[in-house]
């Protein structure tokens, strides 16, 4: 049997606490600790280019596409926007702060990050916090941090969360045998929480498992099977950024035995375990699976509910869409699934941007439909679409009983050479929610980002280059209605 492990509290005396600011616009993925991915700001319309920089200064294609999940921008309410940026092949990266106003470069670091072993390239680690302290991923499963982003210069330091002496002392083997794998995430008091791999013999019996440093310096950790009260569990699923209760009590996030696993609820403050639940496919009953390549990460609604998504228990049978898992805040109630989720994040949408709707839900969900060709019975039909947590329909891929949708939209751009209707595929992994423009954005790779009036029931887009296959990225929009589109390794901004 595996041994599991909690770590102990680790004093690591960081610099301060950064002081308190303006609220950033976007922190990070999904743009909050819950992930619901809202706008700050009524959005622009997207009518042209205000600027675009590269975010990948080696991108490697397969195929002719680009099988990485780029991380996403984060933006302070200063509009100074933060970008990860890879700079070689694999490995090799740097952050870079932009002016939201015209693209001009307020500042470049390098980070010594290097990636947990992987297929599709995972997205980069970073997160800005309400109190504007701007974390990344280092080395050895430390994180980086600089105070003033907005500034040229700002206080500096690296945090290890098992301990700064002990990474010192051994820092070649804490180097090459530990990684941070999923986004960071932060909650409102700006302590970080991220997952880590461990691929090799470390000081401390260190595990692969989630992390937390406190706003103080003060570290912790415990491993997935701990967190899971799992021997077979041996990861956090690569690229699953923990979400944040609304009270800010408890962390989520999933872990795995390299095929399928749990949703776990842990302590915010001590990481200890509350609650779990084993991940199952809705209609086959037996166990999901969670695949590395995806980035989906758990979802919370303003009601407390939990949604995560998974691949079907044999893919293919559901045409490879996976599921949108529904679970009560406190995992012990599974609800109605969402009827696509392998690798997506959902965005809340309230029903007030939704005019047409007259249902009994409290607010709606955003997310990615494709329905892939080739794949099952996939007819390349492929959507984005609105859907209900609270009311049901009979899916229509399948004989589960699933979310019901209440607005669909099929990508308008037939694929060459493809049987007719058969249409590019939606490339997005978290959408933003313009509310006060009741509109979404999403990208796809046709190579277009296409903004949805949800009033109107109608699509508007803006050419951003040629289509390119390429793996799932988030859509932003800053605090000056400016949209943020990632295509073909490269950062667009666009507005009016």
């Amino acid at each position: 049997m595996k041994a599991m492990f909690t770590g102990a509290l680790v004093c690591l005396c960081a610099a301060a606490p950064a002081p308190a600011q303006e609220t950033p616009a976007w922190r990070g993925y999904g743009g909050n600790a819950q992930h619901t991915a809202p706008a700050p700001a009524k959005g622009q319309k997207i009518h042209s280019l205000h600027w675009k920089t590269a975010i990948d200064l080696n991108p490697q294609y397969s195929g002719g596409e680009l099988l990485i999940h780029y991380g996403s921008p984060m933006i302070t309410a200063s509009n100074t926007i933060l970008i990860p940026v890879k700079t070689g092949a694999d490995n090799g990266f740097r952050m870079e702060a932009h002016a939201g106003a015209d693209g001009s470069v307020v500042w470049r670091t390098d980070t010594d990050f290097v990636f947990a072993p992987h297929d599709w390239t995972p997205s980069f680690p970073a997160h800005l916090t309400a109190q504007n302290r701007f974390y990344y991923a280092g080395a050895g499963g430390t994180v980086l941090y600089r105070d003033t982003p907005d500034l040229k210069t700002g206080t500096h330091g690296r945090i290890a969360f098992y301990g700064n002496a002990k990474y010192r002392k051994n820092k070649t083997v804490f180097d090459q045998h530990v990684m941070i794998d999923t986004p960071i995430t932060a909650d409102e008091a700006g302590n970080v929480y991220f997952g880590f791999a461990v691929t090799g013999a470390v000081p401390g019996k260190l595990e692969s498992g989630i992390a937390r440093v406190g706003a103080d310096g003060t570290g912790t950790w415990i491993s997935a099977a701990n967190a899971a009260q799992d021997s077979e569990i041996v990861e956090v699923a690569q690229n699953c950024g923990p979400a944040v209760s609304a009270d800010q009590s408890t962390i989520y996030i999933a872990v795995s035995d390299g095929e399928a696993g749990y949703l776990v609820a842990l302590d915010s403050a001590t990481l200890a375990p509350k609650s779990k639940v084993r991940l199952k496919d809705p209609a086959a009953g037996t166990d999901a699976l969670l695949y590395d390549d995806s980035s989906a990460s758990p979802t919370v609604g303003p009601d407390g509910d939990v949604f995560y998504g998974v691949v079907e228990s044999n893919p293919g049978v559901h045409n490879g869409r996976g599921w949108m898992l529904h679970f009560s805040s406190d995992l012990s109630q599974s609800k109605t699934p969402g009827s696509f989720g392998w690798d997506d994040t959902v965005s809340v949408v309230p029903t007030s941007a939704v005019p047409s709707y007259t249902g009994s839900s409290p607010y709606l969900l955003m997310t990615k439909y494709n329905n892939y060709y080739g794949f099952g019975n996939g007819n390349g039909h492929n959507e984005i679409a609105i859907i209900s947590p609270d009311e049901t329909q009979k899916d229509r891929f399948s004989n589960a009983t699933v979310m019901k949708e209440v607005m669909t939209k099929v990508n308008p751009t037939q694929f060459p050479g493809a049987p007719a209707g058969v249409v590019y595929e939606w490339c997005i992994n978290s959408a933003v929610v313009d509310a006060a423009g009741k509109a979404v954005i999403a990208n796809a790779e046709d190579g277009h980002t296409y903004r949805w009036d949800l009033a109107k029931d109608s699509l508007t887009r803006l050419k951003l280059n040629a289509p390119r296959g390429e793996a799932y990225t988030p859509t932003v929009i800053g605090p000056d209605g400016t949209t943020y589109a990632i295509n073909n390794a490269k950062l667009y901004a666009l507005g009016d």
